[in-house]
């Protein structure tokens, strides 16, 4: 009976072991390792940079000042250190005066001159009548200034020769060779190519060759060399070169004059601020008032004062072009 009960014991003990070790068994698994993610699973933000702001221009330097000056192109009709040695003075005047910053500039040629007005490369000139007239009609220039010489604001061109070539009068020019300033000069070809068609010359048949000297005082000195047989200018342009040439007068004759003409001018872009303009106007003005502003005058172009004048000052020399049949763009053939 006893071992029985020892037998049972050992059996319940048994028993109760295997339940404890059995609940063990059911405890929570630990979670099996994972990998570590690889690149493709890593999401991250994509950077961004910085914002930039877009490129943006420098602002434009108001007019008339070191960084962007008022451009003054100039008539290419005599030497160009010579222009430029008288403008430069007056730029200055007018700068001291206003406090504008007015840079000379001289083109190539005549042509050059106007493509400057109407480009807004420039925006004041100094032209010449055929070449104010030509940039007015293209909206590229209004008068304010006329240049006063001898007391007038007109003057008037010459044909010269050598005084033995034998040339007496116009109609003798024929098959002779024939200097010219610029195609576009009004005193050396505008008005003596009238002179001549009036005188029953064709010059673009009847003359031999017409060859431009770049310069009012080249001309005269290709005539004074015989390079030329003839040649015009404005009146009277042998004082040009007397200096170095005294006999210059004696040597070349004038053959014939033409009727007046406007002198030139300081014009202005339309386009140009009226109160600049005003204050350049009247300093240049104000050079007519003492020795030392005429001085500055006559060292460009031989000025000897500035006149106010409008464009109705041109009337008579396109009244003169329409009563020979002609107009600008005929005389710019």
């Amino acid at each position: 009976m006893r071992k029985s009960r020892t037998l049972y014991v050992v059996l319940a003990l048994l028993v109760l072991a295997a339940t404890v070790l059995a609940a063990c068994s059911k405890s929570t698994p630990t979670p099996a390792p994972t990998e570590a993610p690889t690149e493709a699973q890593v999401t991250e933000a994509p950077a961004t940079e910085a914002p930039t702001e877009a490129p943006t221009e420098a602002p434009t330097a108001a007019l008339g000042t070191e960084e962007n000056p008022i451009i003054w192109v100039l008539t290419p009709s005599q030497d160009t250190q010579k222009v430029l040695a008288g403008a430069e003075p007056i730029a200055q005047y007018v700068e001291e005066k206003t406090g504008l910053v007015i840079k000379p500039v001289i083109p190539t040629d005549y042509s050059a001159q106007i493509e400057a007005m109407c480009s807004g490369e420039a925006q004041m000139g100094a032209l010449n009548t055929f070449g104010y007239v030509r940039a007015h009609e293209k909206g590229c220039a209004d008068v304010a200034l006329a240049s006063v010489r001898y007391g007038s604001t007109s003057y008037a061109g010459q044909i010269i020769t050598q005084a033995d070539s034998g040339i007496k009068e116009l109609k003798d020019l024929v098959g002779k060779t024939f200097c010219r300033p610029d195609p576009e000069s009004t005193s050396g070809w505008v008005m003596p190519k009238l002179m001549m068609l009036g005188a029953g010359i064709d010059p673009d048949k009847d003359l031999a060759r017409i060859v431009d000297t770049g310069g009012h005082d080249a001309t005269v000195l290709a005539v004074y060399n015989g390079d030329c047989d003839a040649g015009a200018t404005f009146q009277d342009a042998r004082v040009l070169v007397a200096k170095d040439y005294p006999d210059v007068n004696d040597k070349v004759v004038v053959i014939a004059t033409s009727p007046p003409i406007p002198n030139d001018n300081i014009s202005f872009r339309p386009d140009f601020p009226q109160d600049l303009r005003e204050q350049i106007v009247n300093a240049l003005l104000t050079l007519n008032d003492t020795d030392e502003g005429k001085a500055m005058l006559k060292g460009l172009f031989s000025w000897q004062g500035l006149e106010p004048v409008d464009d109705t000052f041109y009337d008579g020399f396109r009244q003169a072009l329409e009563a020979a049949g002609m107009s600008i763009e005929d005389l710019n053939k």
